[in-house]
């Protein structure tokens, strides 16, 4: 997350050398193994200087954080240092922990730094169960979720195939994994059992804030995290992003000033990286770590001798799991801050670790937008156009969003097409975190969100552009030229969805059970915005909760991969588990058919063993929530 107002420190001339010639065998690895010409394209580049309007349709959104009985309010502890894990606010997670088939939220909250006081109760994460009546209650306490941590983001997945949905949670000092398990009264409650699964164990330090403040020793820096199949195994493994290497002294060493008003949160430029971990899930009760053996450590060295130094490369703060050559493996994309995004190409093993991961970024396109890395955060993938998918990257402020059409699945070749789709010029300005693809208006075709805000609480006294709290950023996918995505403004869909906030996270979920999806957007050291889709009836959908059998597929269905075919149509979506910038959406997918009202077949792949047969259902009824269980088809 670079500072705006600062300027970027320049490459010396050999590494801007080396940028080049890497750039250069892009090219020529493009131009001679990219295969034919793609035969359906991206809409035309418009002219630069002009942008006809288009309509978009008028659908309101409504607040309903107040009415819903939602009271979270995020805390990041900020003191007056400016340490950098203040400006990352925190997730959410969409879950139905006690499978009353309506979605619940967590809200991932931060805490006071060692030694400060709490004034009052010390914040915890917030857990909202769902009542189905547009009210959410606190269950917090009854669920064991009550507990004090430097949260980040979560994932939710059952890793133990019980049936019931357990959670990670992303935590500075060390994650936390909370197994789903029968509480007091027939309620649900959630364990702590990262040290009885196999994940390191937790530190927080106990010391005064001074002390704190001159630790030089680094702490776990996470991130977003996922729970996916790696190994199609039938049980969920996990993979663990982490920032930077980070500590308090090292932090304030940092002479970082914005002019005029003092000092500034320093870029991560300035900081070493770190590296993803991938946990594989060994017997449904423990993980082990196979970061190195699987590939996803990715290191280099500094120089050209042997005895140069080797560093981490990544600063990551977004993954999504994909399959962008349609093999059934599920690849990995990771948004990173400031310095190449990574690919990670799942691919066949050896004896000893049957599945490995090839970091491919460089060689695919992902890498680098405009030639050059981003301050990358939120990440999602999706079906944009028929039999067209795209990753969706959110940067740093007067930077676009990143646009990654997959020219040539076969090759994995991917392309920046934010010009091209309506992308680059209106999403340039605002500092961006949270992004999902989603289809708001249940046309069939899948619209865009971004949450936005600042790092900065001063920045627009150095910046006039920049505020601190931004509003939201909303693209209705236009379906064709003269470009796909065009924004809504508040004429369209009224004021509640644009009100500025210090966004970061963004979920969504069919909240109050009408069809359509409901958004999620938190705040750094603030309150969420829950926001209703006030969508006009007359829009068909269908809804699909798929279960899989607990043992040739995860329970969760994570990674079913699913094709609708209605009215001459096709569309295709994925069960991804987190997604966007430390939160996760529901796990149900929602299908919108427009004017469409009969549905001829809905084609289920499992994730699980790769012998496993798709399986097909037929003549399903539209506007219904459809439970798919694997083994029970029918054609």
């Amino acid at each position: 997350m670079t500072e705006s107002n600062r300027p970027r420190w320049a490459l010396p001339l050999i590494g801007a050398a080396l940028v080049l010639v890497g750039v250069g065998g892009w090219v020529a690895y493009r131009n001679f193994f990219s295969g034919p010409p793609v035969t359906n394209p991206v809409p035309v580049i418009e002219s630069p200087n002009v942008r006809e309007a288009i309509a978009v349709p008028k659908i309101r959104w409504t607040d309903i954080t107040e009415s819903s009985g939602i009271r979270f309010r995020h805390t990041n502890g900020a003191q007056g240092q400016k340490l950098l894990p203040e400006t990352m606010g925190s997730g959410v997670a969409v879950l139905d922990f006690d499978n009353d088939g309506k979605p619940d939220l967590l809200f991932v909250n931060s805490r006071n730094w060692p030694g400060i006081a709490d004034k009052g109760a010390a914040p915890t994460c917030e857990l909202y169960r769902n009542l189905g009546d547009g009210k959410f209650e606190d269950v917090t306490h009854d669920s064991g979720l009550a507990i004090p941590i430097y949260g980040m983001g979560a994932t939710a997945g059952d890793y133990d195939n019980d049936g019931w949905t357990d959670l990670l949670i992303t935590a500075m000092g060390g994650s936390r994994l909370f197994r789903n398990e029968p509480g007091a009264a027939g309620k649900r409650k959630f364990v702590d059992v990262t040290i009885e699964a196999g994940l390191p164990a937790p530190m927080w330090p106990n010391e005064p804030y001074p002390a704190f403040l001159d630790r030089t020793a680094a702490m776990t820096f996470p991130s977003s995290a996922t729970f996916f199949d790696y190994d199609r195994d039938g049980k969920l493994d996990l993979l663990i992003a982490q920032y930077i290497t980070w500590a308090p002294a090292i932090d304030r060493s940092i002479d970082a000033k914005l002019t005029g008003v003092g000092r500034a949160y320093v870029p991560p430029t300035q900081f070493e990286g770190s590296q993803c971990l991938l946990y594989r899930n060994r017997d449904g009760k423990r993980f082990e770590d196979v970061s190195d053996a699987s590939g996803i450590r990715v290191t280099e060295r500094e120089g050209a001798d042997r005895n140069a130094r080797t560093r981490n490369v990544g600063k990551s703060l977004g993954v999504i799991v994909c399959d962008p050559n349609d093999d059934g493996w599920p690849d990995v994309v990771v948004a990173n801050d400031t310095v190449r995004n990574f690919l990670f190409q799942n691919s066949p093993g050896d004896a000893t670790t049957p599945r490995k991961f090839n970091e491919i970024g460089l060689l695919s396109g992902v890498a680098y937008a405009e030639g050059r890395a981003r301050g990358g955060m939120g990440i999602d993938y999706g079906e944009f156009r028929p039999g067209r998918c795209a990753v969706i990257i959110a940067n740093f402020a007067n930077e676009p969003n990143t646009f990654l059409c997959v020219d040539n699945p076969k090759r994995m070749i991917f392309s920046d097409a934010a010009l091209a789709v309506g992308l680059a010029g209106p999403s340039r300005g605002p500092l961006k975190f949270g992004t999902c693809f989603f289809d708001f208006d249940l046309d069939g075709r899948l619209d865009l969100i971004t949450a936005n805000g600042h790092l900065e609480p001063e920045i627009s006294q150095v910046q006039q552009s920049q505020t601190y709290p931004q509003s939201a950023q909303l693209f209705w996918n236009t379906g064709g030229n003269p470009r796909l995505y065009e924004p809504v403004t508040a004429n369209d869909a009224g004021a509640d969805l644009f009100k500025p906030i210090v966004g970061r996270g963004a979920a969504f979920a069919d909240l109050d059970s009408d069809g359509d999806l409901d958004v999620i957007l938190t705040a750094n050291n603030g309150p969420p915005l829950v926001l209703r889709n006030d969508l006009p009836k007359g829009q068909h959908s269908v809804r699909l909760r798929l279960i899989g059998d607990g043992k040739t597929s995860n329970r969760s269905a994570i990674g079913a991969m699913v094709t609708l075919e209605a009215g001459g149509t096709t569309q295709k979506r994925t069960v991804v588990a987190g997604r966007g910038y430390l939160s996760q959406s529901e796990l149900e997918l929602t299908f919108g058919l427009g004017k469409i009202d009969k549905i001829d077949r809905i084609t289920v792949s499992w994730p699980g063993s790769p012998d496993l047969k798709p399986e097909v259902w037929s003549n399903l009824p539209v506007d219904q929530l459809h439970r798919l269980e694997q083994g029970q088809a029918k054609p």
